[in-house]
């Protein structure tokens, strides 16, 4: 099953995206966060984002939603980390709306590419 991975500058906000998320995709879709910085302020970390992938990385792969410019900075740098395993896709879509539809998606069964 295809996971999820949440990432915004707020921890708080990603968690929030990802409690609406998981109502929509269940206890089986995986949702991670890679939400603020470790000392709790407002920011994105590539390493946090590239452990929150990891930690749902699947052969059927991962799809990543961002909130704001740098998060996708720290997004594609995080891809670029990763050692081999399954397929990972940064999303375009709004965050919120996005995150809910994928997982929603993702609880059916659908492809990285659906999702």
């Amino acid at each position: 099953m295809v996971g999820l991975v949440i990432v915004s500058h707020s921890a708080t906000l990603a968690e929030g995206a990802a409690e609406l998320a998981r109502q929509m995709g269940g206890a089986d879709v995986a949702i991670e966060t890679a939400g603020g910085l470790d000392d709790g302020e407002i920011g994105t970390d590539a390493a946090r984002v590239m452990m929150a992938i990891e930690a749902v990385r699947s052969d059927d792969g991962v799809l990543v939603l961002m909130d704001l410019g740098s998060a996708l900075m720290s997004a594609e740098l995080a891809v670029e980390m990763l050692g081999e395993g399954g397929p990972v896709r940064l999303s375009g879509a709004p965050l919120i709306e996005g995150a809910v539809a994928a997982a929603a998606r993702a609880r059916t069964g659908a492809g990285l590419d659906e999702v």
